[in-house]
């Protein structure tokens, strides 16, 4: 929860700026040698900068939100968007759409390396296929291999009780009368020990 309100939140932008102004003063020199400072909305005065880190911060998601914790594109409108009554190097709309790509590619990154050491039951269905299938290769598919066999992750199922991964035999354990029972059993015995007691095992 925000320490402060959002209708409010332009307020503390502008004190961040009239604070590096009185500190650019104090010091004798310019605001703008505190940070690369590129003036996005000329009536309000806020930065790219400033911008790009409201957005990361409180997590915005429209132009309109921008606009209600900076004040940016309240007034001319020209830093909305092209096609206003003067062209701008920079626009809202781009600008948050930039640090949302940035943002969801920094989770994606986060969730891959996270890998096979993240919680097996909120991984995404890549994640947890990967997952399986590290398992399978680390303690069960040499022994399937040198019966002339292997077996393939088919698909998986969630619900509140379960982890229902279906699986298919390839090769000679398609045959194979413990395919249904040992087999089967030292599968689903790795994979709820490495991965979720949540998990069953079944062969199509």
């Amino acid at each position: 929860v925000p320490a402060v309100p959002p209708q409010k939140m332009h307020c503390s932008v502008m004190a961040y700026d009239v604070i590096k102004k009185a500190a650019g003063l104090y010091l004798g020199v310019e605001a703008a040698s505190f940070e690369d400072e590129i003036i996005v909305c000329e009536c309000a005065r806020v930065s790219l900068g400033t911008l790009r880190e409201v957005i990361r911060l409180n997590d915005l998601k429209t132009v309109e939100q921008i606009t209600d914790y900076t004040k940016a594109g309240g007034f001319c409108k020209s830093c909305i968007k092209p096609g206003g009554h003067e062209a701008r190097e920079y626009y809202l709309v781009d600008i948050l759409a930039d640090v949302r790509r940035e943002m969801d590619e920094e989770k994606m990154r986060a969730a891959a390396d996270a890998g096979t050491h993240g919680d097996f039951e909120t991984m995404t269905l890549v994640q947890k296929i990967k997952a399986i299938d590290s398992a399978i290769d680390e303690s069960v598919r040499q022994f399937l291999v040198m019966d002339g066999g292997n077996m393939e992750v088919i698909d998986i199922k969630d619900s509140p009780e379960y982890i229902d991964v279906y699986i298919r035999y390839l090769g000679a354990c398609s045959g194979c009368a413990s395919s249904t029972t040992g087999t089967l059993y030292a599968i689903e015995a790795t994979l709820k020990e490495k991965l979720s007691q949540k998990i069953r095992v079944l062969p199509i």
